[in-house]
C-alpha cells in the first residue's frame, strides 16, 4: 500500500521530465552564452581607496546617505519576499481574484491589475520615505504631483506588460498541454520586441528627449563615434532636471532604436568629463552590449517560463487553484517571477559590473586621458552621492556597475600600463 499522497499520473510525470530536460540544456546555452560574452579578464588594478580621492566630509556624507538609505531598501525587500511568498505558498492571490466576474482574459487583466495595486499601497509609505530621503539630500527636486505621476506611468508600464505575457500564457496553457513550449518561444520573443521598441516607446513618457542642439560638443562627440566606428546618428538630451540633480548617461534599444542620451544635468560639467561619459557608452554601443544583454534576458524569459511549467504543480495545490489555465492562478505565477527576478539579480550585476568596466576600459583608450577620467568618476560619486565602501549585500544584491573607487583604481591600473600620467 502506497503511504504517501497521490500519485502524479505517468503523462504528467512524463511531461515535467520533458520540461526538466529542456531547462537543463538551455540553463547551459545560457550558462555558455554568458561565459563566452562577459568580458571576465580585465585589467587587474589595485585596492580601492575612497580616501585618496575624496574628502573626509564627502566620504562621510555619502556613508550618511547609505546609512539613510539602507533600512527603507531593505524593508522594502523583506514586503517584497513577504508578499510573494504569500502569492506562492497561500490562497490570498486566488481569492483575491475569485472575487472577479467576466470572462477568463478580462479576470486575468483585472487580477494583474488588482494584486499590482495591492502590492503598491502596501508599500507606497516606504516608497514616500525613499523619495523623503532623496529631497533632503537633494538628489530629487520633484513635486509630490510629478512624483506620483513618474510612479502611476512605471505602475501603469510593469502592469501593462505583466497583462500582455500573462495573457499570452493562461492562453496558451487553456489549449495545450505543452504549453511551455510556445509559451517559452512567446517570452524570448516578447524580451527581444521590449527592448526594441522600449526607447521609442516607453521611454518618452518618462522625459522629453532633444537633438543635442548644434555646436563644438555636438560636433566632437559625432566626430568621436566617428573615430570608434560605431554609427551613431544623433545623441539625445533628456530634461532629466525637472526632476533630479543626478548625473548620467544610458544607451539603449539596438538596431534602427538604438540610442545615446545624456541627462542635460550633465551638460553642466566640463565638455571634457562630457566626452569621457559619452565615450564609455559609445563602449556598449561599440560591442553590441544591448543586443547581448537582451539575447541572454530573452533566453533567461525562455528558461523561466520552462521552470514555471515544472514547479508549478506543488504552487497550484497550495494555493487551490486548478491550474495555469484557470485565471485565478496570476496571483502564483506574479509571486514565482517576484522570486526567479530576485535570485537572478545577483549573477545579473556580476556580469553587468564586468560589462560595465569593459566599457570603461574603452573610453580610457578612446580618449587616452585618465585624469580627465578621475575626475569625471569624482564627480559623478559626489553628485550623486554614490556609496563609496558598498558592504557585501549590498555590493551583490544591488551593485550593477563597479564602486567608484574601484573604476578610479582601474583609471590608475590603465594610465600605468600605457604610460599616461596620472595624479
Amino acid at each position: 500500500m502506497n503511504g504517501g499522497g497521490p500519485r502524479e499520473p505517468d503523462g504528467e510525470r512524463r511531461l515535467r521530465r520533458q520540461a526538466a530536460v529542456a531547462a537543463v540544456l538551455l540553463g547551459l546555452v545560457i550558462a555558455a552564452v554568458a561565459a563566452f560574452s562577459t568580458p571576465w579578464h580585465l585589467l587587474a588594478s589595485g585596492p580601492p581607496d575612497p580616501a585618496r580621492d575624496f574628502t573626509a566630509a564627502q566620504i562621510a556624507r555619502s556613508e550618511a546617505f547609505d546609512a539613510a538609505s539602507t533600512l527603507p531598501s531593505y524593508l522594502s525587500l523583506a514586503l517584497t519576499l513577504i508578499i510573494a511568498g504569500l502569492l506562492v505558498a497561500t490562497p490570498l492571490g486566488a481569492k483575491l481574484v475569485a472575487w472577479l466576474k467576466g470572462p477568463w482574459w478580462l479576470r486575468v487583466v483585472l487580477g494583474v491589475v488588482v494584486i499590482t495595486l495591492f502590492t503598491q499601497l502596501i508599500k507606497l509609505p516606504l516608497a514616500m520615505w525613499g523619495e523623503t530621503l532623496l529631497r533632503s539630500y537633494g538628489l530629487s527636486i520633484q513635486t509630490w504631483g510629478s512624483w506620483a505621476s513618474d510612479r502611476l506611468k512605471n505602475i501603469g508600464v510593469d502592469a501593462f506588460m505583466l497583462c500582455l505575457m500573462l495573457l499570452v500564457l493562461v492562453a496558451l496553457a487553456r489549449r495545450f498541454r505543452r504549453w511551455w513550449i510556445p509559451a517559452a518561444v512567446g517570452a524570448f520573443a516578447l524580451t527581444v520586441l521590449a527592448s526594441f521598441v522600449y526607447p521609442v516607446v516607453f521611454e518618452p513618457l518618462f522625459n522629453d528627449f532633444t537633438t543635442m542642439r548644434q555646436g563644438q560638443l555636438r560636433t566632437d562627440l559625432l566626430d568621436m563615434a566617428k573615430r570608434d566606428g560605431v554609427p551613431v546618428e544623433d545623441v539625445l538630451v533628456a530634461d532629466a532636471s525637472r526632476r533630479t540633480t543626478a548625473l548620467n548617461a544610458y544607451v539603449s534599444g539596438f538596431g534602427a532604436t538604438r540610442r545615446i542620451v545624456v541627462y542635460d544635468t550633465l551638460l553642466r560639467a566640463p565638455k571634457s568629463e562630457v566626452e569621457l561619459v559619452v565615450a564609455h557608452e559609445l563602449g556598449h554601443a561599440k560591442t553590441d552590449d544591448v543586443l547581448y544583454g537582451t539575447f541572454i534576458a530573452a533566453l533567461g524569459a525562455a528558461l523561466g517560463t520552462i521552470l514555471l511549467f515544472w514547479v508549478f504543480e506543488p504552487v497550484r495545490r497550495r494555493t487551490g487553484v486548478k491550474g495555469l489555465a484557470d485565471p485565478r492562478a496570476v496571483g502564483a505565477v506574479i509571486g514565482l517571477m517576484t522570486f526567479g527576478s530576485l535570485l537572478m539579480s545577483p549573477a545579473e550585476n556580476l556580469i553587468s559590473r564586468h560589462i560595465e568596466a569593459r566599457a570603461d576600459q574603452h573610453a580610457l583608450g578612446l580618449t587616452r586621458d585618465p585624469a580627465t577620467f578621475i575626475a569625471m568618476q569624482k564627480r559623478l560619486a559626489v553628485t550623486n552621492i554614490s556609496d563609496l565602501s558598498p558592504d557585501a549585500v549590498e555590493y551583490v544584491l544591488y551593485a550593477s556597475h563597479p564602486s567608484s573607487p574601484e573604476r578610479i583604481a582601474m583609471a590608475r591600473a590603465w594610465a600605468k600600463l600605457n604610460g599616461v600620467p596620472v595624479q
